[in-house]
Parts: C-alpha cells; structure tokens; sequence
C-alpha cells in the first residue's frame, strides 16, 4: 500500500515526486520513461536558471534530481498504465498494461501529453522512413537534403532553426494565413537564407517508393496543388494529453483533457489529483508544468494529512 502512485515522468511527474519525497510520504512513480516532450528539443532558452541548455541535458538534471530521492521514492520506468478504479476503504488500485497492480491511497497523474501525427496517406507508411517527430534524432541523417517543416507554431520555428544547420533547405508548411509561434523566432530563421515559410496550405499526401520522395499540398491562396519534392517531414501540429486509462474514471473535456480544480488540482475523483499538459490548464510549458506537480503533490500531503 502506497500513501501515492504518481503517473508519468515528464516534469510535473518528477516535481511531484520531489516534494511527496519531501513530505516522507511513501510514493511509487510509474512511467514509460524519465524524459518528457522537452528531451526532443535542441534548446531551451525559458527555463529560469538555464540560460540556454538542451532538452537532453535539462531532461537529464531533472531525472538525476528526483533520484537523489531514490530512498524515499520507488521508480518504476516502463510501465503503461491501463485502468485507475476505487476498491475498498477509499483506497485506489491501478493496472498496468502488463498486467500489474499497485494500490494507494492517492494518485496524481502527470501523464503529459504527445506529439499529434498527421492524418494524410502516406503519413503512417513513411513513419521512421523520412516523416519524424524529432529533428534533434533524424535531421543529421539529412544533410544537404530538402525537408519540410509542417506547422509554425514555436517547436515548428525551433525545429526548422536547426534543421536549418545542416539541411540545404527547410519549407514550413502553415495551414494558416499567419505565424503561429513567436515572431522573435520567425526573425531568427530569416537570418539563415535558406528557410521559407509557406502559409495557407494543407498538405494532402505524402508520396516515395522506400522513403519520402515528395509531399503533395493544396494552395488554398492560389486554389490548386502543388508539388514539393523533399527527403524529410517533421511533423510539429501540437499534441493530444495522455488521458485514455482515466477516460471511464474522470471528467474530461471535448480535448481529451483531464478536468481539474486549479486551485487544488483535484479532479472529478476526490483523492485523485492532476498536473501537467495532460489537463485543461491554458499552457502547455515545461516550467508550468513542473509548478503544477509541486502543487499536486501539496494538494495531496494536505488531502492525506486530513483524511487522518
């Protein structure tokens, strides 16, 4: 029996094992791994403390931080979780994929949140052949290659300034007439002559015999399609919250995003409390995100503390 079962390792999962740590509450942390979103991005530059540092390398300072509470905290990676269900004397039990389960008397979900995929032929058949989610993993095997950049939103822009580096040219497809992400970005990549941004088009399909060959889009400015022949599409269209296990057990909204009180972080369920990009809070940050499972694990000491 567990006083808290923390789900996901991103960063409001791994503050909220600190601070339950902290708080010498007895906490098992289950996750598909210790790394978050912010382990693809090639730099940080809104971190405080950070004044500029690699997704790895921050992902990396978390992780090393939360297992200097390894004494206090039970960490298990690789674990899926599939259902979350109230079984006798208030407590919880959760189920993993394979089969396991785990019981407490809390449970503060950090789940996050994943890169969505695109929804045009070719997409899913040219996974790991040329369409990607990670520039930081699969641009260096682009070099002097043509790719494109679909959507303009801050991790398209940062993702277009690095592929930028070694590609001989990088096209961001924007389905809308304006930029998504922050202009400062835009100005950035104007400096690197050889990136164009392209708005008011919707990719159509992906083509290639073995590997990506050619994109095919519609100008929705010039009413027609075009062709774009590029080696690599690196998908950055936002991302879906990881909430399906907690689908029959909790409020959810329209987005798939679990439903929670901002000021305690508690959700529908009393004792199962929140934290991170897989709810409904405005924005989506690493920082906030972080903040967000400290107070989760507040929420829960407290919610603990007077249930005794």
């Amino acid at each position: 029996m567990y006083d808290v079962i923390i789900i996901g390792g991103g960063p409001a999962g791994v503050a909220a094992g600190i601070y339950c740590a902290r708080k010498n509450l007895k906490v098992i942390l289950l996750t598909k791994d210790l790394e978050g979103q912010i382990f693809d991005s090639p730099k940080v530059e809104n971190y405080p403390g950070f004044k500029e540092i690699s997704g790895i390398n921050l992902s990396a300072k978390l992780k090393e931080h939360l297992l200097n509470f390894s004494s206090n905290i039970e960490i298990k990676e690789g674990f899926f979780v599939k259902k979350i269900e109230r079984i006798e004397d208030n407590n919880f039990q959760i189920a993993t994929e394979d089969g396991k389960k785990f019981i407490s008397k809390v449970i503060i979900i950090a789940s996050g949140a994943s890169p969505r995929k695109l929804d045009v032929p070719g997409a899913k058949e040219f996974e790991g052949k040329g369409v990607s989610f990670c520039e930081t993993c699969d641009g260096p095997f682009l070099k002097e290659k043509d790719v494109v950049v679909v959507g303009s939103g801050n991790a398209g822009l940062e993702a277009a300034e690095e592929l930028a580096s070694y590609t001989n040219k990088v096209c961001v497809l924007e389905i809308k007439n304006k930029l998504v992400g922050d202009e400062f970005l835009a100005k950035r990549l104007e400096k690197k002559g050889n990136v164009e941004i392209i708005f008011n088009v919707e990719l159509k399909k992906i083509k290639g015999e073995n590997f990506v060959e050619k994109i095919i889009y519609f100008d929705k400015k010039e009413g027609q399609e075009k062709q774009l022949n590029v080696s690599g599409i690196f998908v950055k269209v936002g991302q879906f919250p990881n909430s399906d296990f907690a689908e029959d057990s909790l409020e959810i909204n329209e987005r798939k995003e679990i439903i929670i009180n901002p000021k305690t972080l508690e959700t529908s369920e009393e004792g199962i409390f929140a934290a991170g990009d897989v709810t409904d809070i405005s924005y989506k940050q690493y920082i906030i995100a972080a903040g967000e499972g400290a107070k989760a694990a507040l929420s829960a000491y407290n919610y603990l503390k007077n249930k005794k």
